[in-house]
């Protein structure tokens, strides 16, 4: 049976027993062959976490570290671009440095699939800015890539143990969160939704001071100057962002290291500090942010968004006129698209030497153009022009369809739907179908396809509203007025 920490419970500026808390991690690490897989968000909490465990296992004699380390940083793609290089070079010097002590220890990034990216489904899908009341965005990007990189290494070892640099003193969400898995008589914890897991935090008990002068005084075991992670916090004034592996584990807050898109918080005070503090070359991502905000403001929202679901219905709520919005219009997509490419180019024509970034991958602008073309019937190639005009290369078509329609293809389109009066996009979507199943032995799919397309709402706007408000009327009048019909009733 595992040994109970060692370390005294928390107190404000408590002295901790660093001695203790190390013989506790390497007994720990000795007591079974789980893996760990530590959690690293380039935050201080995960560098303490990370630095810890390095020095314990490090004091082990090399044929006792057996059990591999894996440091695991989760990176959205829309991550501040200042925290990008700092956690490309961390994880670089981690690798280079386990190499050189002989540690088991490797660093990786784990990514979201290309098509569950932001972009992809902000500006691709038309999903609106994530909100406390649809925050799609951090399941498909952070828990989703970790809980992945989890599940293959309890499918190749068995069992794994995560080792999270969370503390109970941060909150009392977490702290409760934390308490209600823990396995008796032992350090561990079990996760909450993976089968196999188990959750090890040894700095639970730290304080915000305690993991400060653990890092100012305790030299980085991979080269790493911690006076540069204080600098970057102050200039931020943030906190960070933990990894995120299961729906119980809060995420980003009011001021916070993270997600640049992030429109769930009412201002990106982090970002707002950076750039006050002389990282003035990220102004470009803030107003691009800040615009994304705005798209959620109520007296505006029918601005940006479409009457009708991503499905093609339309919905409406008890007896409103107005139908719930849907994804953002597909001319406000294509303004964002250019507006993202744009912000890229500045930043990067503003940037420090070192801090290049990239805001949106070619895998993602693929993604979208196909996107676009299958539900848009966007035969134009939006996308390409876009990237074109906006940042003057040509977007690489990888194994493009050789069957592709082309802006041709839509102009004569439009004019034979002009003439039979019918929604040249109706008629695209039927045609991409067809042109999906060319080839195949068994066609079955495309009548599920054709039926999903002609189910969807194919009129206008007005002439759904106008009809919707002769319903309600017509109700209105054959429900009885009378007080005393409506009690006998």
């Amino acid at each position: 049976m595992m040994s109970k920490t060692d370390l005294r419970a928390p107190t404000q500026n408590a002295t901790l027993d660093l001695a203790a808390l190390l013989e506790h991690i390497r007994a720990v690490y000795l007591a079974d062959e789980r893996p760990w897989v530590i959690g690293y968000s380039g935050g201080k909490d995960s560098t303490c976490a990370l630095q810890l465990i390095w020095s314990a296992v490090k004091a082990l004699p090399v044929q006792e570290r057996k059990k591999p380390i894996f440091v695991l940083s989760s990176d959205t793609l829309v991550e501040t671009p200042v925290i990008v290089n700092y956690i490309d070079e961390t994880l670089a010097a981690i690798n280079t440095a386990a190499k050189e002590q002989n540690m088991p220890i490797s660093a990786q990034k784990v990514v979201p699939e290309i098509s569950d990216s932001f972009w992809v489904n902000l500006i691709g899908r038309g999903y609106p800015a994530p909100s406390k009341r649809f925050r799609w965005c951090t399941e498909r990007l952070k828990i989703d890539p970790a809980n992945a990189f989890i599940k293959s290494r309890v499918a190749e070892f068995g069992e794994v143990v995560m080792v999270l640099g969370v503390r109970s003193a941060e909150s009392a969400t977490r702290a409760q969160v934390m308490s209600l898995h823990k396995i008796d008589g032992t350090a561990l914890s079990r996760h909450s939704t993976l089968p196999g897991a188990f959750v090890f935090t040894p700095i639970e008990a730290f304080s915000v001071d305690d993991v400060w002068a653990f890092l100012l005084q305790n030299e980085s075991p991979w080269g790493s100057d911690n006076r540069d992670l204080l600098a970057m916090y102050r200039n931020a004034q943030a906190g960070e962002c933990p990894l995120v592996v299961d729906k119980q584990t809060e995420s980003c807050g009011n001021s916070r290291f993270g997600c640049w898109v992030c429109t769930v918080v009412t201002k990106d005070k982090a970002m707002e500090a950076m750039i006050e503090n002389g990282e003035d070359w990220l102004e470009p991502l803030l107003d691009l942010r800040d615009e994304l905000a705005e798209t959620q403001n109520p007296e505006r929202k029918r601005e940006f968004r479409d009457f009708k679901r991503r499905d093609g219905s339309v919905t409406f709520v008890g007896e409103a006129e107005t139908s719930i919005p849907g994804p953002y219009l597909f001319d406000y997509r294509k303004e964002l698209l250019g507006k993202l490419l744009k912000a890229q180019e500045q930043v990067n024509a503003k940037a420090p030497p070192g801090e290049k970034t990239v805001l949106i991958q070619d895998e993602e602008l693929r993604e979208i153009r196909r996107i676009w073309r299958i539900e848009q019937g966007d035969w134009s190639d939006a996308v390409s022009e876009t990237v074109k005009s906006v940042t003057g290369r040509v977007l690489p078509l990888e194994g493009a369809d050789s069957y592709e329609f082309q802006a041709n293809d839509a102009k004569i389109l439009a004019e034979v739907c002009d003439k039979y009066d019918l929604p040249p996009r109706l008629m695209a979507q039927l045609l991409e179908a067809e042109r999906s199943v060319r080839g195949l032995k068994r066609r079955t799919l495309i009548h599920r396809k054709i039926a999903a397309i002609l189910g969807q709402e194919w009129r206008d706007e007005t002439t759904v509203l106008d009809e919707r408000k002769q319903r309600l009327a017509m109700q209105r009048q054959d429900t009885p007025s009378n007080p005393l019909f409506e009690k006998e009733t």
